[in-house]
């Protein structure tokens, strides 16, 4: 047989097949998700997410300088209040944990870049993402609570912020109230695609944000839809998001693929609690290679269109590139 077209040929050598590579996955794409509590005197390990860990303002510190020495340069924070109220004031009060962290961390370790995620879900009483009007999320009061948030943040130290809300309008809103309070070249990441996921329980545990009643299909998407998550998208960049979002990332490599089409922002897809806690649970149990599927979950999504990968295994990840693993 005479064959002029033998594919296999660039796939003969792992010098071959790296050089051929389509997708390629960098450090300085990955961002690391952590946790900072308040009322804690040390770290906790979170028990739905074996390795990750609900921080003090001291812990997080000690993993900010084992980040960077990974060459992860890049973390969002979230914040676990001791008190919640039904308006979330711990979200954007001065003196809040997520705050606290923030400054310090800039104090001490300047070249760590903070992405602050804007929401009331782990702040308020009821555990919705937005403030109550009776048991109806009000989108329009919401917006002034989710502004003076991002604003805090950003005056603490945020480089970046994004809202996780779901709430219609919240872009233009912070956009506005960082506008006016000098805060013009802050960036917005908006979790622009985010879907009422059974994905996020493990977050729900470490971020102590189980909606009370309920849940909170009024607000997250439908993950049916995809020409919805379009919408959303181009909606957020039109309000003036600077990097949009896709969340979940495993399971809506299609959706991250039909917004990046559409598009002419950085995208961002938000590898989730439950991902990690699946992984996790199998490969202690032996069956999988934990570190091999780490590596084909993130190129699946840098694959599909993303460009920032948020993700509990970046220091794993970080590891892989320089072994030439993944890359």
């Amino acid at each position: 047989m005479d064959m002029v077209n033998r594919y296999r040929r660039l796939r003969t050598s792992q010098t071959l097949r790296k050089m051929v590579r389509e997708t390629r996955i960098d450090k300085s794409s990955l961002v690391y998700p952590a946790f900072v509590a308040e009322g804690i005197r040390e770290k906790e390990e979170i028990p739905s997410m074996p390795g990750q860990y609900r921080h003090t303002i001291d812990s997080m510190l000690r993993l900010t300088e084992e980040l960077l020495e990974k060459g992860v340069s890049k973390m969002v924070l979230f914040g676990i209040p001791l008190e919640k109220d039904e308006y979330g004031c711990q979200a954007y009060a001065q003196n809040g944990i997520v705050q606290q962290t923030m400054h310090e961390i800039k104090r001490r370790l300047p070249e760590m870049y903070l992405i602050g995620d804007v929401c009331m879900c782990e702040y308020t009483s009821h555990g919705h993402c937005g403030i109550l009007d009776g048991q109806y999320v009000d989108n329009d009061k919401t917006l002034t609570y989710l502004a003076k948030t991002a604003v805090s943040q950003a005056q603490a130290g945020a480089d970046m912020v994004a809202p996780s809300d779901m709430m219609d309008g919240r872009v233009a809103a912070i956009r506005q109230a960082l506008d006016e309070n000098g805060l013009q070249l802050t960036p917005i990441m908006s979790y622009a695609v985010k879907y009422a996921s059974a994905f996020y329980g493990p977050f729900r545990d470490a971020a102590d944000s189980a909606p009370a009643f309920g849940d909170r299909k009024t607000y997250q998407m439908d993950y049916h839809n995809v020409r919805e998550g379009v919408k959303e998208a181009l909606a957020d960049i039109e309000e003036g998001a600077d990097i949009i979002m896709v969340k979940p990332a495993m399971a809506f490599g299609d959706v991250i693929a039909r917004v990046k089409e559409v598009t002419n922002v950085p995208m961002a897809a938000y590898s989730v609690s439950g991902e990690y806690s699946m992984v996790k649970a199998a490969a202690r149990q032996g069956w999988i290679d934990e570190d091999r599927i780490v590596c084909e979950m993130a190129a699946s999504c840098f694959r599909a269109g993303a460009d920032i990968y948020l993700s509990y295994y970046a220091p794993e990840l970080a590891r892989f590139i320089d072994e030439g693993a993944i890359g």
